[in-house]
């Protein structure tokens, strides 16, 4: 009897170190969705489902345990209000989110990488209604002491154009966030932070310009997906897109700034996939839908929009890497290409800035300094100035202010107007429609003010 007492013994020790355990939980608020991480010491298995009345999530991890106290979440953001948790009598852990609103709710598994251990995923999107469970699932859920938390912050609206144009718009995407922390220098500091300090910088800097505004596709720390970054600055009807980043390579002495464009084979790519969904998708192409196209005219259509969105951004590309010229050496005098996911819409002009290589020593000093945050976001918004400058989008308040009405005189000649604003003959062509020389007393010509580009 005292061998099978002992087997005893050794079998269920083996079965509790073999339990897996939440060692932390992590939450990230983003405007429109919450994400939720359970650092595990082990892949888990897990069962999720939903309660309405009030709204909740219970989420059952097999064979776990909770290593400490769920503790310091900040709950006056987001869409949780908190976090219960109670072990069964089957070994599971049971945590259960105490909702704001019904969400809906995706779960998923994370294996280890090189700054965490193995996760349980929670994301929880706004604005769809909690699965009605039945009264049994109910009856499961431990007890609650009901915790008042502050509601929601409200959503910041848009201001409305002006009857004399509209402003510019600047989309802003501070790279990586929330469990994506990007590359990590020496020092500890992480890319997510220092850029979207960064980004703010900037964003504040346009506010302050006449005639632009910032749009940011994170403004916190929470994860946005590359291809919603893009979606948000075209729902925005943004005129241009900037990534900023902080490089990283693994020669430590790698240093300065690169400005990078998409790539003509990225460009392919995203053009391909564009058309194959335009019959589901109906992507829109410069304010154009394309579900109502043949495949020719729909591809002349991609192509044309392409081009010059590629052209625009490589014009912008370069009034920036030339401001940062100023200010940090260059890790390459041209602006560069490659095929970012982020940088791939068709219609929108876009730049990916790596402002500095985060694993170079004295760079990562630099990106963690106030002051040279904000040298970094001057710099930019110089480029973005004179880009704009030169190429304002028509119909904006610097288009109206970058040109002049000038009422044709007797005795004046289009080759006269032109070296008087000091503009070529066929900028004021193509401004007005022209196809000659020709023009009549009394015609009232647009001239553009280039000089200041």
């Amino acid at each position: 009897m005292r061998v099978l007492a002992f087997l005893i013994a050794v079998v269920l020790s083996g079965i509790a170190q073999a339990q897996n355990k939440v060692q932390g939980v992590r939450m990230w608020t983003a405007p429109d969705n919450t994400r939720l991480v359970f650092d595990v010491s082990a892949a888990p298995e897990h069962t999720l489902f939903t309660l309405s009345e009030p709204d909740r999530i219970v989420i059952d991890i097999k064979n776990t345990q909770l290593s400490k106290p769920v503790q310091g979440l900040d709950y006056s953001k987001g869409l949780v209000g908190n976090i219960r948790t109670a072990m069964q009598e089957n070994g599971d852990l049971r945590v259960v989110l105490d909702l704001k609103k019904s969400v809906h709710p995706k779960s998923f598994v994370l294996p280890p990488n090189a700054e965490y251990g193995h996760r349980l995923v929670v994301d929880l999107a706004d604005g769809v209604p909690a699965v009605q469970q039945t009264q049994s699932q109910a009856a499961t859920v431990p007890p609650v002491t009901t915790v008042q938390t502050p509601p929601p912050a409200p959503v910041r609206s848009l201001p409305d154009a002006t009857e004399n144009g509209r402003d510019v718009i600047i989309a802003i995407d501070a790279g990586h966030g929330g469990e994506d922390s990007g590359a990590i220098g020496g020092g500890g500091t992480k890319e997510k932070d220092v850029v979207l300090a960064i980004a703010l910088k900037l964003g504040e800097l346009i506010r302050r310009e006449k005639g632009m505004r910032p749009i940011f596709t994170r403004d916190g720390d929470y994860y946005i997906g590359l291809r919603r970054r893009v979606e948000i600055a075209r729902e925005q009807k943004a005129d241009l897109f900037i990534s900023v980043h902080a490089d990283a390579f693994k020669n430590r002495n790698a240093r300065g700034s690169s400005v990078f464009t998409l790539s003509p084979r990225g460009a392919t790519s995203e053009y391909a996939r564009l058309l194959a969904a335009k019959e589901n998708d109906s992507d829109l192409i410069g304010g154009v839908s394309l579900d109502d196209k043949d495949d020719v005219l729909a591809s002349v259509l991609l192509d044309l929009s392409q081009t010059a969105t590629m052209e625009a951004s490589s014009d912008v590309g370069n009034h920036v890497l030339s401001q940062l010229r100023q200010i940090n050496p260059l890790h390459k005098a041209r602006v560069e290409q490659a095929g970012f996911r982020v940088l791939k819409a068709p219609d929108l002009p876009s730049i990916l800035v790596e402002t500095a290589f985060i694993s170079n020593s004295v760079e990562e000093r630099k990106l963690r300094d106030n002051s040279e945050q904000q040298r970094f976001a001057t710099a930019i918004l110089q480029g973005v100035r004179g880009y704009f400058r030169s190429s304002p989008p028509p119909g904006t308040r610097l288009a109206l202010a970058n040109q002049h009405q000038h009422v044709i005189a007797q005795g004046e000649t289009l080759s006269s107007i032109a070296k008087h604003y000091q503009v070529s003959t066929d900028t004021i062509r193509s401004r007005n429609g022209l196809s000659g020389n020709t023009v009549s007393v009394g015609q009232v010509l647009t001239i553009p003010d280039d000089r200041g580009g």
